[in-house]
């Protein structure tokens, strides 16, 4: 289904390839409402769906009211259903370059909606091991971050978080293990005092990988950190 854009349909939605994209993300009006919708009701602090209709400000889930993140928000693009997650599987393991670059000017049309001092922030992808960059040829989070800061017009810091452990894939591992598993794999090369991050990465499960960076990142200095997403586990 999801074909490389360089196919002689590249003006067609990169999602059905039925309707014409529009030319700034190349996805048509009936899925982008379909599958990438806004206006969903979600937890403010980590994108979680929550019931339609919770009252008051911020909305924050009952799992970040008790054991907050250390991450201050986190934007998603939708859930990590199909044909979504078929989307994310392609890129990371077919190579679909195209759609990181797709994903990251669909980010960019929730960045237009936040107030300005969120949009002042800089950009860091979250980093793979040094091997899994090897094995795969790229790190997803890097391709889909740098498309979205060129979109957006910010600055996109790939060397100065860094992953110093190999670790096994979170996928397989339960919730405690998951934050054992990532714990102390990052390390911040220099600082980041004062500064507002948007960490930019594929998929967000129990957000146990984007919460040891959001540390690592304020134990170096940062004010705030807000995940963007492509795709948030229900």
């Amino acid at each position: 289904m999801f074909r490389s854009l360089a196919y002689r349909f590249s003006s067609r939605c990169v999602v059905c390839e039925l309707h014409a994209g529009a030319p700034s993300t190349s996805i048509c009006a009936p899925c982008e409402s379909d599958f990438f919708p806004t206006g969903v009701a979600r937890c403010e602090r980590c994108a979680l769906r929550i019931p339609e209709g919770t009252l008051g400000a911020p909305r924050i889930c009952g799992r970040c009211l008790g054991d907050a993140p250390h991450f201050d928000a986190t934007t998603t693009l939708g859930d990590y259903v199909s044909p979504v997650d078929g989307m994310v599987i392609a890129l990371k393991f077919t190579a679909r370059l195209d759609l990181a670059r797709f994903f990251g000017r669909l980010l960019v049309s929730r960045f237009e909606a936040m107030p300005q001092s969120v949009k002042d922030s800089v950009v860091i992808p979250v980093p793979l091991a040094f091997e899994r960059v090897r094995q795969r040829g790229f790190n997803q989070a890097h391709q889909i971050a740098r498309a979205f800061a060129t979109a957006a017009g910010r600055p996109l810091i790939a060397d100065r978080l860094l992953r110093v452990s190999h670790t096994p894939p979170q996928q397989s591992l339960a919730l405690k293990e998951r934050r054992r598993n990532v714990r102390d794999a990052f390390t911040a090369n220099g600082g980041f005092s004062g500064q507002h991050i948007f960490v930019v990465d594929d998929v967000m499960t129990t957000g146990s990988t984007l919460n040891e960076v959001a540390r690592v990142l304020k134990k170096a200095g940062a004010l705030r950190v807000h995940n963007l997403i492509v795709a948030r586990t229900p």
